[in-house]
């Protein structure tokens, strides 16, 4: 009985985007591995914008290139992904007022 070694984990992140007034469905804004997941995220905590983990998600985003819509299948999770900020957004916006 051999031991295999772990393989590290690599970090892994994609960042979205959705103008209902201009797009049709959300976009892929940037993706990557390891440094780059790693600027991704902490330029999205900068920021205070709301870190979602979801591997089948991401597993499903890295086939997609950055600047194209999500894929069909993978609509409806990212439709509640939207809503949720959206919804933790306005109580922001209502508590600070």
């Amino acid at each position: 009985m051999t031991d295999k070694p772990e393989k590290p984990i690599t970090t892994k992140a994609a960042a979205l985007s959705y103008d209902q007034d201009k797009d049709a469905a959300p976009k892929l804004t940037a993706k990557g591995k390891g440094k780059v997941a790693e600027s991704i995220l902490a330029v999205a905590r900068e920021h205070d914008i709301p870190i979602h983990q979801d591997a089948d998600l991401m597993e499903v985003l890295e086939t997609v290139e950055v600047d194209q819509e999500v894929p069909l299948e993978v609509y409806a999770i990212v439709a509640e992904i939207f809503s949720y900020i959206y919804k933790v957004n306005q109580q922001k916006a209502n508590s600070s007022s």
